[in-house]
């Protein structure tokens, strides 16, 4: 499918508030409504647009813990709960980009794809945090983790993220920046899954990852919204530390992704801030979304 195909269904349905209006914008994809909803319909998933603290800011809100009764054979958003043992300047730990993210992202995999994503009785889809020492994350075919950089896994959650991913899991990493957070997170990653054995290899640009949906020449950088405008329109969070994108990836024994990387961007912050400004929606969301949907659906039939 084309890009120019991706931004017209995303341009039909979204919508760009003010920073300070309401949590959600409704959405009328499929019916090209307006923002009411008429008598005996059911409700219409919304755009989760920056809490209630204006642009780029956000409203910390609960972790919707997963439960054995969320999941029913369709798909959730499943993020990763996990220990920081540090902080990174613009990162806010596993709950980076929550809930928007996994919101947003669950809206539109749902309107640009046949996948069957589970909603809540009001509407909204039905995205969950699970800690990796869960036997449920075995119902997630995709783990979702930020901020990486930060990450300090206990014995038992590298046993139980080991047994996951070469049992058919699959994870994606997004938003992690510069040289220490990718050392923290290589050192990490490397003691679930041993670089002698399973190394951290580049994803060529031909690989069936990128041309899952649509075809995608390079995965963009980008930077938060906040980093954005703060930098004039830059996009390198990092400076010369992180002067473009590293799109890495480790494989079980048979050849299949089993860890996807996406580190010096932020792909997650297209989703999360595309209600908010429209110039940063044009500029970044289309592509993020490509990104987001190739490696879901790569995962979920791999």
């Amino acid at each position: 499918m084309s890009y120019r195909r991706l931004l017209t269904a995303l341009l039909t349905a979204v919508v760009i508030p003010v920073a300070t209006a309401a949590v959600y914008a409704q959405l009328s994809l499929s019916q090209g409504q307006g923002q009411g909803q008429g008598q005996g319909q059911e409700p219409r998933p919304r755009i989760w647009v920056g809490g209630d603290r204006g642009f780029g800011r956000v409203r910390r809100e609960p972790a919707n813990w997963a439960d054995r009764a969320n999941f029913t054979g369709q798909y959730n958003f499943c993020r990763v709960f996990y220990s920081s043992d540090r902080g990174e300047n613009g990162g806010m730990g596993w709950w980076t980009d929550y809930p928007g993210a996994d919101n947003n992202f669950s809206v539109r995999l749902g309107e640009l794809t046949y996948v069957n994503v589970k909603m809540k009785p009001d509407g909204q889809p039905d995205h969950l945090v699970l800690r990796l020492t869960d036997p449920l994350i075995y119902r997630c075919p995709v783990l979702h983790m930020e901020d990486v950089g930060t990450v300090r896994f206990s014995d038992e959650e590298v046993v139980s993220l080991r047994d996951y991913l070469l049992k058919g899991g699959f994870l994606y990493v997004d938003d992690f920046w510069g040289t220490l957070a990718w050392e923290q997170w290589a050192s990490e990653i490397g003691r679930v899954l041993p670089p002698h054995k399973y190394p951290i290899i580049d994803i060529p640009r031909d690989h069936a990852i990128l041309h899952t949906l649509y075809d995608v020449k390079e995965v963009p950088q980008v930077p938060s919204i906040n980093r954005w405008y703060n930098m004039g329109g830059g996009t390198s969070e990092r400076g010369d530390d992180s002067p473009y994108v590293n799109f890495r990836a480790i494989q079980d024994e048979q050849g299949r992704l089993v860890v996807v990387m996406t580190h010096n961007t932020d792909i997650s912050d297209t989703w999360e801030r595309e209600g908010e400004n429209k110039e940063y929606f044009d500029r970044f969301s289309p592509d993020g979304y490509a990104v987001g949907v190739n490696i879901t659906l790569y995962a979920m039939t791999h």
